[in-house]
């Protein structure tokens, strides 16, 4: 008598079983893979409103237009507080005080070499105060101005060799007729000084006398001048 082994059947509830284990293991693997590749980050990258970019350019054009019509041509000495003392109105038009306009030219360029007193640096700047330089030939000054100042000079006695830069209308100043005019009057005038005052016109009349000269003047050359 043989006995022969049956294998048991499996039931259908069992088989559905089997399936949703491996469905499961099959998502919780694709879920794994999911949190290994994170999305890039999106904090802080959203993109501007299109009212702020509309502001932000009104803002912009108004700047542009406000610094064109105020800025004062950016000078910094436009908004000076000294701009508009000892001015006087005459025939319409607006005339400045030469000792006013001379002194504040003077305190923003010349000061840190020639001193707030005009007394100079011994032996690197020459003074200015009861300087023979100063009191003497209002064409020699003007020349200076113009065109600057190289070489060796002697100013009341004592030895001076060092460059005083171009102040005239083709050098980094920029100076007009009327600045060189104010500057020289303001000196001549100044710590005890009391030679007369130098014009606009005078100032143009050297400008057309040294034509197209752009080279610094030597002691030398401006003997003539004293």
């Amino acid at each position: 008598m043989t006995f022969e082994s049956k294998q048991p059947e499996k039931r259908e509830s069992t088989t559905r079983l089997e399936q949703g284990a491996v469905s499961d293991a099959s998502i919780t693997a694709v879920h794994r893979q999911l949190l290994r590749e994170k999305p890039e980050p999106t904090e802080g990258f959203s993109p501007i409103p299109i009212l702020l970019l509309f502001v932000f350019s009104a803002l912009i054009f108004f700047a542009g237009v406000y610094l064109t019509r105020f800025s004062g041509e950016f000078e910094a000495t436009s908004f000076s507080p000294s701009q508009g003392r000892g001015t006087t109105v005459a025939q319409g038009s607006v005339q400045v005080d030469p000792m006013v306009l001379g002194g504040r030219l003077y305190a923003q360029n010349c000061a840190a070499c020639h001193q707030a007193s005009g007394q100079g640096v011994p032996g690197v700047y020459p003074p200015l105060a009861a300087s023979e330089w100063v009191l003497g030939s209002e064409d020699r000054l003007i020349r200076i101005l113009l065109h600057g100042l190289v070489g060796p000079i002697e100013v009341l006695g004592n030895s001076y060799n060092n460059a005083m830069p171009a102040f005239g209308p083709q050098s980094g100043y920029r100076f007009n007729e009327e600045r060189i005019a104010a500057v020289i009057t303001f000196i001549r005038a100044s710590w005890g000084n009391e030679a007369a005052p130098v014009s606009v016109e005078r100032v143009k009349e050297v400008v057309a006398a040294v034509g197209n000269r752009s080279a610094p003047w030597t002691g030398p050359e401006l003997d003539e001048y004293k």
